[in-house]
């Protein structure tokens, strides 16, 4: 009998390279917390019955993708509030500034 995958394995890894694919945009902060969540799944799964799984390559590899993409997709968002507090703080001062 071939062993299969565990579950939420394709689904963690796929979610994971997109989290990292799409790091600067929102979406892969989102892609990268839902793979951290399928993976979870998946290592619990496994652990209640390991016998009947291939191993749980796909499921590091998934977990491993969807953290580096959260750490991107957070750098992202903080590059972003930034920027926007940046540019408010500069059309905040350009009236003040017009009168020197």
């Amino acid at each position: 009998m071939e062993k299969k995958n565990p579950p939420y394995s394709v689904a963690a890894l796929v979610l994971g390279i997109c989290s990292i694919v799409f790091s600067c945009a929102f979406v892969g902060l989102i892609c990268g917390i839902i793979g951290l969540v399928l993976s979870g799944n998946g290592f619990k799964a496994y652990r209640l019955n390991p016998d009947d799984y291939s191993g749980t390559g796909m499921l590091q590899a998934g977990k491993i993708t969807s953290i580096i993409g959260v750490v991107l997709g957070a750098l992202y968002v903080v590059y972003a509030i930034v920027l926007v507090g940046i540019i408010g703080t500069g059309f905040t001062l350009l009236p003040f500034l017009e009168g020197c």
